[in-house]
Parts: C-alpha cells; structure tokens; sequence
C-alpha cells in the first residue's frame, strides 16, 4: 500500500465534497489493517475531528480533539487502533502503561539539576505528543491521573511554576479493562467528564475473526494521507461549515436535563437511579459531535438523528448510577435509552 501523502489541506481551499473524502479515506485505511472494528474506527475518527472549545491560560478561546476512553477486555485491537491512526496522520505518538507505582512526573515531566551548568532544565515528560494513549488507565493511582487534568482540558501542562503548550492536535485516548475489579481506581467524575465518549469496544463478528487469521502478521500499514496540520484545518472546517439551529441547541440541553431530573420527561422511576447527571461541559462535546456526524453523512447541517447518534457515547460514563441501580442491575445503557426516547425530538 503506498504511504505517500497527500498535499497538506488549506482551510481557504478545501471544499466540502474533499474534506468529506479524505475523513472517509482515512477511516477506509484504518479499517483495512484493523478488522472486524467498523464503530470503533468510524466514533475514533468523529471524535479526532471534532471542535472541543476549551480557554486557554492566557485566556483566548481554541478547539481540540475529542478524548475517548475505549473499554473492553484485552485483545480487541484498542490499541492497534490507536497506532494505526497516529501512523495514518503522520502523527507522534506515545504509550504510557499506567501502573500504581507511576508518578504525575512520569507523564508531564519535571525539573532536574544540572551540577554541569549549575541550573535547573525541564525534561518533558510524554504527554507532549500529538496522541497520547493511556493503557488502563484505571490502574494507576488518584494522584497520577490528575496529572492528566489540566492537558485535557486546556491543552497545556505545568511543571514547577511554568505552564507549556502541547501541540496541536492533542488528542487522549485512554483505556480500562471492565472485567478486572482488583488493584484498579476509578476514575473520578471530573476525569470522566474531560473524555467526549466512552466507547465499549466489543469482539468481532465470526467472520472477521476468520479474516483475521487469514491475514495473520501480514497485515498492511494504513497509506499517509493526512499530516497532524490537517486535522486541525478540516476540524475547523467542520466547525464552521456545519450549521446547527437553535432547535438542536434546545434538544441538547433539554436530553442533559432530563438525565439530572428524569421526572420532568415523564420517566419519575428513573429518578431513584441516577446519581448525578450530564453536565453543561457535556453540551459542548455532544454538540460537537453531532456537527461532525451530519458532516461524515453528506450534510452541512445537524438533525435531532445525529444527537440521537452520539448522545449514549457521550453521555453513559458520564451519567453516575445510584446505588438501587447498581442493585437491581439497572445499566447506564438503559437509562441513556429511556431518556431519549422520553425526550421530545424538535
């Protein structure tokens, strides 16, 4: 398969009609080394080219990269995903393997005496990447995954009293394993709301897995069609291209605040399960979400159908079950379903 790139997207250029073909190439070239993963493929690839707002340190407003939090059991091509698209946009990359005895400095870096020069120097750690994957990242401890905070949410770490930039795109995709309960922390609400979808990533079809045999080792590397530049240019042009009214903006919210008060959409046996709702951040992520999947389907405007779409991955892990939910089995799955079939569509 070639690896040459294309030429780099220009945001005064780009037409819809290319920007639209080169998302659904680069999704057609993961797939073809990652078998059996069609959804994984096609919500990593939304969520890579979607505008999240965030405000920066020195208080202009930017856009970044969706987060995702894969999980599911070992062996289901997590992270050769992750690979397979950081190699298809020309993209640095960085593994770190969380473990309890990991410490914040390991991943942001820190401050180290130079006896040479008799001065500090900053070594940086490997968050400063373009996509950064955190292998279970429930097993490592409170304190270490706040370390991940801040360059979520505002795209820059701090070490001692200096605040770096990380480039751009920046892009998180972590992972945890559902099955094991020993030896894991979980993951606190402010984390889980810094990530735009959790995605439960399942087994493949028969079939698939057949193929994957077939294949064996020989699989092929995806061809190089983006670098990380055009992923910020097309994002942006999603941003701006894709019109989104006021009725969809009301749908959002009304969707988040029928998950803190269930009563008011006419499902009062819902509100004994839920511990905590959406929050307003997740307005944001859904919104832009349902701008880049009315994008991918051939539209430059957002339908109630495109909310409907991402609104259980954006909203499930960030939905907190009561303890009579976790009682009587009631999953988040669930809750999500009712609540949007509760909720009136505009």
């Amino acid at each position: 398969m070639s690896t040459s790139a294309v030429p780099s997207a220009s945001a005064t250029t780009l037409t819809p009609a290319e920007a639209r073909e080169r998302v659904a190439q680069l999704e057609a070239d993961i797939a073809s080394v990652v078998v059996g993963q069609p959804h994984l493929i096609h919500r990593l690839v939304t969520a890579l080219f979607t505008a999240i707002p965030f405000t920066s340190s020195g208080g202009g407003n930017a856009v970044g990269c969706g987060h995702v939090l894969l999980e599911g059991v070992p062996g289901v091509a997590k992270t050769l995903t992750a690979t397979t698209i950081s190699r298809a946009i020309s993209a640095e990359f960085h593994r770190i393997q969380l473990t309890p005895d990991l410490l914040p400095a390991d991943i942001i870096g820190t401050r180290i005496y130079d006896a040479d020069t008799g001065h500090f120097r900053t070594e940086k750690g490997p968050v400063f990447t373009n996509i950064l994957l955190a292998d279970e990242i429930n097993r490592a401890t409170p304190k270490t995954q706040s370390a991940l905070l801040e360059a979520m949410q505002e795209r820059q770490v701090t070490i001692a009293d200096t605040s770096y930039q990380l480039p751009d795109p920046f892009w998180v995709l972590a992972t945890q394993n559902p099955v094991e309960q020993e030896g894991v922390y979980p993951l606190p609400e402010a984390q889980l709301d810094r990530f735009s979808m959790l995605l439960r990533v399942g087994y493949p079809g028969h079939s698939d897995e057949v193929n994957m045999l077939r294949a064996g080792a020989g699989r092929t590397r995806p061809a190089t069609r983006l670098a990380p530049g055009d992923v910020a240019v097309i994002r942006d042009f999603i941003r701006h291209s894709v019109a989104v009214d006021d009725k969809i903006r009301d749908y959002i919210v009304r969707l988040g605040r029928a998950s803190r008060h269930p009563d008011e959409v006419g499902r009062p046996h819902l509100v004994q399960m839920v511990a905590l709702g959406v929050s307003p951040r997740a307005f944001q992520h859904i919104l832009a979400l349902s701008q880049v999947t009315a994008f991918l389907a051939g539209r430059g405007y957002v339908l109630p159908a495109d909310v409907k779409s991402v609104f259980p991955d954006a909203a499930r892990h960030r939905i907190a079950r009561s303890v009579r939910a976790e009682v009587e089995d009631v999953s988040t799955d669930t809750i999500v379903a009712e609540l949007l079939e509760a909720t009136p569509v505009p």
